[in-house]
């Protein structure tokens, strides 16, 4: 039986290598063809119908546009730190991926895509199926440990035995995600944050949905009077070319703003790290929930809320003014950083002279009290 026909993603591929100086020997290499069928391909229609290639990487996961880009890299020289900034991904990523794919001699674009998507489509057993490693996990969950803690006591207590080893991602995504029965949901209140309750899940999903979302409307109604101090609004302000960003954190009572330096990228870790490292600098009673809009950057969000004990709630669509301090004080924010600016050129002391003008301006909300001063003020009625 002979090969199967190119697909409609290699093709694309091969014209876009042609478009950037690759020669026929050079792209048949990267589309895993002959010399003569990429001369075909770039030279000639094709004469049958062109098979699509139906798999699509999960959020996060490399893309052939990103496989691609490798590849090039490599064929310039280029470092992986290097190739991990062009393509916005972390040098881990880049290095676990050549190494798994033959090398910096042997990498292959489409090679490598085609074997992500058969490992993708492999069935896996669940590591969690396993009734050992199940209990053991429910012994921690029920000592209050983190999901952290157990995942890494594991590893203490059976350094020899992979089978008895599990990450802490796995433990919150079976304890979040339905349909993962293998531990009981009643563990999920042994967490730190005390909470179990999640939004129902369908069946049918949105392409690229971040999954687990608590709405807004079952945030406390104390959120709503800004009466209690400790809820906060979250977004992103977005730099010159979306190519950088500046995280906001908006507290509702006070108008109280902290700024999350992002200088590694907005995805969901650089995220997550930084809000974690803002609300580690106040007090437990001042940070309660956060409201933020559905953007792709807080993919973390259930990791976060297990591990600090504040529950974000999530906008519905379109919606900003359900945000409406922190798009007021996003508004203000323009004056220091203008549309069009290159965020990444500042640094985490620039962000806080920022937030340290607008904290000291007076709000007409506050009776021209400036933020600063309300915020001193409920320090004190907590101390």
């Amino acid at each position: 039986m002979g090969k199967p026909h190119l697909t409609a993603e290699q093709r694309s591929l091969a014209l876009r290598l042609y478009a950037k100086g690759l020669n026929y020997k050079e792209i048949g290499s990267e589309i895993d063809a002959s010399l003569q069928t990429a001369w075909n391909v770039v030279n000639r229609k094709p004469t049958r119908t062109v098979i699509p290639f139906t798999w699509s990487p999960g959020p996060g996961r490399l893309t052939l546009a990103d496989r691609e880009e490798i590849s090039l890299g490599l064929r310039r020289s280029m470092t992986f730190s290097a190739i991990a900034a062009e393509i916005g991904k972390s040098l881990s990523s880049v290095s676990r991926e050549v190494g798994a794919n033959g090398g910096r001699d042997f990498y292959r674009a489409w090679r490598a895509h085609d074997r992500a998507c058969h490992q993708a489509r492999r069935p896996k057993p669940r590591k969690l199926a396993s009734v050992k490693l199940a209990r053991e996990v429910t012994h921690g969950l029920e000592k209050w440990w983190s999901p952290f803690e157990i995942s890494q006591r594991l590893r203490v207590d059976f350094p020899d035995d992979p089978t008895m080893q599990v990450s802490h991602e796995t433990i919150y995504k079976t304890l979040f995600v339905q349909g993962r029965g293998e531990l009981r949901r009643e563990l999920s209140r042994c967490l730190r944050s005390g909470r179990a309750k999640r939004r129902s899940q369908g069946r049918v999903e949105t392409r690229g949905q971040i999954p687990g979302m608590v709405m807004i409307s079952e945030r406390p109604a104390e959120v709503e009077d800004r009466a209690i101090p400790g809820h906060w609004e979250g977004d992103l302000i977005i730099g010159k070319n979306a190519a950088s960003a500046v995280g906001t954190l908006v507290e509702r009572a006070t108008r109280y703003v902290m700024l999350l330096h992002l200088p590694d990228g907005r995805f969901p870790v650089q995220v997550d790290a930084a809000m974690r490292k803002a609300i580690a600098k106040l007090p437990q009673e001042l940070v309660r929930t956060i409201t933020w809009d559905q953007g792709k950057e807080m993919h973390r969000h259930a990791s976060f809320t297990v591990d600090t004990g504040v529950q974000i709630y999530f906008c519905d669509p379109r919606s900003p003014w359900q945000r409406g301090s922190n798009e007021n004080t996003n508004g203000l924010l323009r004056q220091y950083m203008p549309k069009g600016t290159d965020l990444s050129l500042l640094t985490a002391l620039d962000l806080e002279r920022i937030a340290r003008s607008l904290n000291d301006r007076p709000r007409e909300t506050l009776g021209f009290m400036k933020p600063s001063e309300k915020l001193a003020e409920l320090l004190a009625l907590t101390g």
